[in-house]
C-alpha cells in the first residue's frame, strides 16, 4: 500500500497540476464574488427604491440564495468526481460558472423588463452557486491527493490563496473602473457590466487550460469500488460528516465576515468612502493570500489540530473587539491594521480546513464528503452571515452580530477539541495505490 501522493508525477508535473487546477478555482471565486464587489453599483437597477441599506438588503438576499444551490452542486459535482474523476467535475463546474456570469453581464435591468430582471439575476446566481459547490469539493480533494504527503497542508493552502486571490482580482478591477476608467455615474448605469463579461471569458480560459489535467493515482485506485460518491457511502461516514459541519460552522461565518461583508460593513457602518473601502479590503486580501501558504506550511510541522483549536480559541474571545473596534474607527489605517489582526486569525482556519476534511474520507467518496456537509453549512451560515448581519443593523442591533458570531466559533471550537489529528490519521495514507 502507497500513500495517495506517491510519486507518480515529478516535482515539476505535481507542481503543475497544482496550479492548473487551482487557477480555476481563482476564476470560479472571482467570478462569484465580483458580485459582491460590484453590488454597491447595481442593486439599485435591479432593486429600485430610495433606501441603499434595503437595496442592498436585496441584492445580499440574493447573494445568500446563491449559497442555497451549493449542497446541490456539492451532491451532483461529488456524484462526478468520484465517479468520473475529479478532472471532469472541475472542467463541468468551471463551464458552469462561466454561463452564470455570462447572463449578468448581458441581464436587462428592472427599468427595462420590470420584475423579471431580478429573477433573471436570482437564475444566475443559482447557476454560479451549483457551480462551486462542486468547484470546492473537486479542487480540495485534487490539491490534496495530488501533493506529497510531507507537504499536504502547503499544496493544499493554494486553494484558499486561489479563492482569496479570485475576490481580490475582483477588487482589482473595481478599483480600476473606479479610479482609472469611469466615473461613479457610469459605473452605476452600466460599468458594473464589465467585470461580469471578464469572469465569463476567464472561466473559457480555465477550461482550456483544465483540458490536460492529469487525473490523480487515488482516483485511479478508486476507480473499481462501488457505491463511489453515493449518499448511502457517505451516510457511513457519518461522524466524518459531522465533523465537517462542525468544524464549518465558525470558520465560515469568519471567512464571509471579513471577505464579502467587511467593504459593506466599513461603508454603511463605520462611514468611509467607496474608494477608502475598496483599498483597505484590498489590502488586507493581499496580507490574507500571503498567509495562507505560510500558515499551511506550519500545519505540516505542528499538525492541523492545535491550528483549528487556536482559530476556535482567538476567534471565540477577539471577534465582538475587533468588529466593534472597526464599526467606531474613522481612520482608514487603523481599519486596515484592524482587519489584517482578524485575518492573522481567521487564516489558522482558511489555510488547512479544505486538507483537513480530504484527510477524513476514503478516495471513494473523497469529493462527496468533502463537498456536501461543507456546501450545506456554507449555505446556512456562512451564505447567509451578510444578510444577518445587515438584518441585524436595520433592526438598530448590530452589535448583536458579533455575538451570534462569536457563538458560532466556539461551537467549532468544541469540534476542534474533540476531533482526531487528521496529519497523522489520514485517510489518503491508506489509498490503495
Amino acid at each position: 500500500m502507497r500513500d495517495a501522493a506517491t510519486p507518480l508525477l515529478d516535482e515539476r508535473a505535481r507542481i503543475r497540476a497544482i496550479l492548473v487546477g487551482s487557477i480555476g478555482n481563482l476564476v470560479e471565486w472571482y467570478d462569484f464574488y465580483v458580485y459582491s464587489a460590484f453590488s454597491l453599483y447595481f442593486a439599485d437597477a435591479f432593486f429600485p427604491g430610495g433606501d441603499p441599506v434595503a437595496q442592498m438588503l436585496s441584492a445580499s438576499g440574493v447573494f445568500a440564495l446563491g449559497f442555497f444551490m451549493r449542497p446541490i452542486g456539492a451532491y451532483v459535482f461529488g456524484r462526478i468526481g468520484d465517479g468520473s474523476g475529479r478532472r471532469a467535475a472541475l472542467m463541468l463546474s468551471v463551464l458552469l460558472m462561466c454561463a452564470g456570469s455570462l447572463i449578468i453581464a448581458l441581464a436587462p435591468t428592472h427599468a427595462a423588463i420590470g420584475a423579471a430582471a431580478p429573477a433573471l439575476l436570482l437564475f444566475a446566481r443559482l447557476l454560479q452557486g451549483a457551480s462551486l459547490g462542486g468547484e470546492y469539493g473537486s479542487s480540495a480533494t485534487y490539491l490534496a491527493e495530488t501533493a506529497t504527503p510531507e507537504r499536504r497542508g502547503f499544496y493544499s493552502s493554494f486553494q484558499y490563496v486561489t479563492m482569496i486571490a479570485g475576490q481580490l482580482l475582483a477588487l482589482v478591477v473595481l478599483l480600476v473602473l473606479q479610479n482609472l476608467l469611469l466615473d461613479d455615474a457610469t459605473l452605476r448605469k452600466w460599468g458594473w457590466r464589465i467585470p461580469f463579461a471578464i469572469g465569463a471569458l476567464l472561466a473559457v480560459v480555465a477550461l482550456l487550460m483544465r483540458r490536460d489535467l492529469a487525473e490523480t493515482a487515488a482516483f485511479e485506485a478508486a476507480r473499481q469500488e462501488a457505491r463511489r460518491g453515493s449518499l448511502r457511502a457517505l451516510l457511513a461516514h457519518k461522524r466524518e460528516t459531522a465533523t465537517v459541519a462542525g468544524l464549518t460552522l465558525g470558520g465560515t461565518i469568519a471567512f464571509y465576515v471579513y471577505t464579502t461583508y467587511m467593504q459593506k460593513f466599513l461603508k454603511l457602518s463605520a462611514g468611509l468612502g467607496a474608494a477608502e473601502t475598496t483599498w483597505i479590503s484590498a489590502g488586507s486580501l493581499l496580507f490574507a493570500l500571503v498567509l495562507q501558504p505560510v500558515y499551511g506550511a506550519l500545519s505540516d510541522r505542528v499538525g492541523r489540530r492545535p491550528m483549528l483549536i487556536a482559530f476556535g480559541a482567538l476567534g471565540t474571545l477577539f471577534t465582538a473587539p475587533l468588529l466593534t473596534a472597526l464599526q467606531q474607527t474613522r481612520d482608514a489605517w487603523t481599519a486596515f491594521a484592524l482587519v489584517c489582526c482578524a485575518w492573522l486569525i481567521v487564516a489558522l482556519y482558511t489555510s488547512i480546513n479544505a486538507v483537513v476534511k480530504a484527510e477524513l474520507f476514503p478516495a471513494a467518496i473523497r469529493v462527496t464528503g468533502v463537498a456536501l456537509p461543507y456546501a450545506a453549512t456554507v449555505s446556512l451560515f456562512g451564505g447567509s452571515a451578510e444578510y444577518v448581519a445587515l438584518w441585524f443593523k436595520s433592526q438598530g442591533r448590530e452589535s448583536w452580530f458579533y455575538w451570534y458570531a462569536s457563538a458560532a466559533i466556539f461551537v467549532s471550537l468544541i469540534v476542534y477539541a474533540t476531533m482526531p489529528e487528521t496529519k497523522e490519521k489520514s485517510s489518503l495514507a491508506r489509498d490503495r495505490i
